[in-house]
């Protein structure tokens, strides 16, 4: 990882370990609210590929009616971006983990990434203050927890998409 002084601008704003680990504690937290299981750790790594790039985040359906798999097929593209994307964020999203595991925000589990509910209440404070982008992320990023869970197993989820471990 680059030193943080030496970040961009743009990688300190977009990329900002706080802020990508609130994004791994929204899905964290949709995954339970659907599946009651911990969002497995290696659908983490799939959070920020998914949530940081607008035209992705933009075309996730609107309820969870679409399936992983009905929206890969109508998105084609989707797939091999957000795989590459994938690889090109490992570092950012070990940074988030790490960063958020570090500060209580999750819990990083052999079950999975488990987003700890006393933290709601500041979670939600700061999105009350935040700007609309940033309220968009996050809920794109619980819908997008609940999404996978729906879906089935890690496994399945990361086959879909075409990632491996």
């Amino acid at each position: 990882m680059t030193v943080w002084a030496n970040r961009s601008h743009e990688e300190r704003a977009l990329l900002n370990p706080s802020f990508c680990a609130t994004l791994l504690w929204h899905a964290a937290r949709g995954h339970v609210v659907d599946g009651n299981v911990a969002l497995s750790f290696e659908e983490s790594f799939l959070v920020l590929p998914f949530i940081l790039h607008r035209g992705t985040r933009e075309t996730l359906p609107r309820s969870g009616r679409t399936s992983l798999a009905a929206w890969l097929e109508e998105y084609p593209l989707a797939r091999a971006r957000v795989a590459s994307r994938a690889r090109f964020l490992v570092p950012f999203t070990k940074e988030a983990l790490t960063f958020g595991g570090a500060h209580g925000l999750i819990r990083l589990a052999s079950a999975g990434v488990h987003a700890d509910p006393d933290w709601r209440r500041a979670v939600n404070r700061v999105l009350n203050i935040s700007t609309d982008e940033v309220k968009y992320c996050a809920s794109r990023a619980a819908f997008l927890g609940q999404w996978f869970a729906r879906a089935g197993n890690a496994a399945t989820v990361l086959a879909l998409i075409g990632v491996r471990p």
